[in-house]
């Protein structure tokens, strides 16, 4: 059963067509994701879904009374306030309270805590939960895995697959691609392509197309060359053939000038550096904290060679980037030593992007003035340079602030690029960047003959590029482990499992129950229990949730649709309360 449908729909601003009279139906229940080059229109189209913009020409239509919910590609400075504030605005007034704790709790957030001094993937985190409580029969993510932490995307990845309404979504992140997706929409030149299946049948269905594609252009190509050359033998000739192979000509001739190529592959460089000393840094026994509430690093010490490929990952709002500017000297530890090697020439990736100025073209970023930029031994125009990364002479001459997401991650990387360096600091460095991009980046991270530290969320890219791992734990600890996201992932799942809480809160809840006191009468019944309601609640939601995966199931009416999904809310309310109150009173009974 379609929910969505677009006819015809076409978009332009001031060039060609960035969505060319696409057509596209979405049914119920389905995980779409939406793929292709940074600036092929992904952004735009979930904009045209959501009604924030309107096309050209065509229409979209949704079924009656859906509500649709966007979460955008970029973390907005607009929002101040607590947690709970940024999450209720985006609420209707009656219950907003009641859903927005809830989302709080599913998300794990702290709602007291000011949005604006959150780190970015508790940002991301935030709006995230607020998109959620609004319930929407179309959910709409652009990028939802940027800034986040692995724990809190593989939270999101189970949560979605248990979400019963339509998802659609952006995501460069393959692992969560592979996951979550039961299509794959390609967007290429105007056009969309849709691959049913898991994305490693969709990287064959592309390769596929493409290459019939050139092949048809190069048969194409020659046809038309063979008609030029007969055009050229004189009126005399053409008088003795059919008059309609001129007009046939002439309409070749047209749609070869109107078909759009293939944009060229990223080419990549990274510039390789006079060899640093055996010894890059050393820190001893360094210790860094915001407050004494906030400790970053306690008593760490760390030794980085040549060559070594070092990841970073932790918890969101850990100190990871922290960690990072410690180590580079742009934050001074109160205790302990930091000294850095010989000859080291450093380039950092800063995942906010903010060594990039906004209102300067992207020529200008690169180069203020003149024409022609050093790389290497090489003098090279800047077109040609910046065309390595993808960027049209048009391209070039747009104010950064025009740029997508994407675009703006390979700006970034060109401005890098431009100068030698030993050692590469790289935050984040795979946010919005298009999967063709990031292979070429790993490609060059492979082969880079220099020393590696690198903050990411992305699996894939972290077991591609990294040979040992640190690990920000809670209190200021930090903890090495040789090898990649997987190894350690496999070392983790051996250990006993624990219970995942918001630290903040369980402190906040301890600090309550601390006092010494004893359960009453009523209250050891009601622990006793609630294990038997939890597990009722818990059995009729999983066969609620049978029933709405069936396509079958909203062929019923409107009022069936609309009782089921109320009392699926009903039930995970239900199963957040016991859940709240069951930690609490065991938290009594254990004093």
């Amino acid at each position: 059963m379609n929910i969505l449908n677009l006819n015809s729909v076409s978009i332009a601003f001031g060039g060609e067509p960035l969505l060319d009279n696409i057509k596209l139906q979405i049914s119920n229940g389905e995980r779409v994701c939406l793929v292709g080059r940074n600036g092929e229109g992904k952004s735009t189209l979930l904009k045209l879904i959501a009604g924030e913009i309107k096309p050209d020409s065509g229409e979209i239509i949704t079924q009656k009374h859906l509500k649709l919910a966007r979460l955008q590609q970029d973390i907005s400075e607009t929002y101040s306030g607590s947690v709970q504030e940024v999450i209720e605005l985006t609420l209707p007034k009656n219950g907003s309270k009641h859903i927005a704790d809830r989302a709080i709790s599913n998300l794990q957030l702290d709602s007291k805590s000011e949005f604006s001094q959150l780190s970015g993937g508790l940002k991301r985190r935030t709006l995230l939960a607020a998109t959620l409580a609004s319930m929407p029969d179309i959910l709409l993510l652009d990028e939802p895995t940027n800034h986040l932490d692995i724990e809190s995307i593989l939270y999101i990845e189970d949560m979605l697959l248990r979400w019963n309404g339509t998802l659609i979504f952006v995501s460069h992140d393959r692992e969560f691609v592979r996951k979550l997706s039961t299509r794959i929409l390609e967007l290429d030149r105007g056009t969309i392509y849709s691959h049913p299946g898991n994305y490693d049948k969709f990287l064959n269905s592309r390769e596929k197309r493409l290459t019939d594609e050139s092949k048809q252009n190069a048969l194409f190509d020659s046809k038309l060359s063979d008609e030029e050359k007969w055009i050229r033998k004189g009126i005399k000739a053409r008088r003795t053939r059919n008059e309609g192979r001129v007009r046939k000509l002439q309409k070749m001739r047209q749609d070869q000038k109107k078909r759009r190529e293939v944009t060229g592959s990223s080419k990549l460089q990274i510039q390789d550096a006079e060899r640093s000393g055996d010894l890059v840094l050393e820190a001893n026994n360094l210790h860094f904290e915001y407050s004494h509430d906030n400790v970053i690093l306690k008593d760490f010490s760390l030794v980085i060679s040549r060559g070594d490929r070092i990841g970073l990952v932790g918890a969101n709002g850990s100190g990871k980037s922290t960690l990072l500017r410690v180590l580079l000297g742009d934050l001074q530890s109160q205790h302990g030593k930091l000294r850095h090697g010989t000859n080291l020439q450093v380039a950092h990736f800063d995942q906010l992007r903010q060594q990039l100025d906004l209102s300067k073209t992207v020529i200008e970023n690169i180069l203020p003035q003149g024409e022609y930029i050093e790389i290497g031994d090489q003098k090279r125009h800047i077109y040609g340079y910046l065309n390595d990364f993808l960027f049209t002479p048009e391209r070039a001459r747009t104010p950064v602030s025009a740029l997508s997401g994407g675009e703006r991650s390979r700006l970034l990387l060109a401005c890098l690029f431009t100068r030698p360096a030993n050692l590469l600091v790289l935050d984040e460095p795979t946010n919005d960047l298009d999967s063709e991009t990031l292979d070429l980046l790993e490609e060059q991270l492979i082969e880079y003959n220099g020393t590696l530290i690198v903050v990411s969320h992305d699996r894939s890219f972290l077991d591609n590029v990294i040979t040992s791992l640190l690990v920000l734990d809670s209190g200021g600890k930090v903890i090495e482990y040789v090898g990649g996201y997987t190894d350690w992932l496999e070392k983790e799942k051996s250990k006993p499992i624990e219970k995942s809480v918001n630290r903040k809160n369980s402190n906040n809840v301890r600090t309550h129950t601390s006092h010494s006191r004893k359960l009453s009468y009523n209250e050891k019944r009601e622990l006793n229990s609630l294990p038997d309601q939890i597990e009722q609640a818990e059995a009729e939601q999983f066969q609620l949730q049978q029933e709405m995966s069936n396509p079958d199931f909203f062929k019923k009416g409107g009022d069936a649709i609309s009782k089921a999904k109320d009392r699926l809310f009903q039930l995970e309310n239900i199963l957040s309360n016991a859940y709240n109150r069951w930690e609490e009173l065991s938290l009594i009974d254990e004093n």
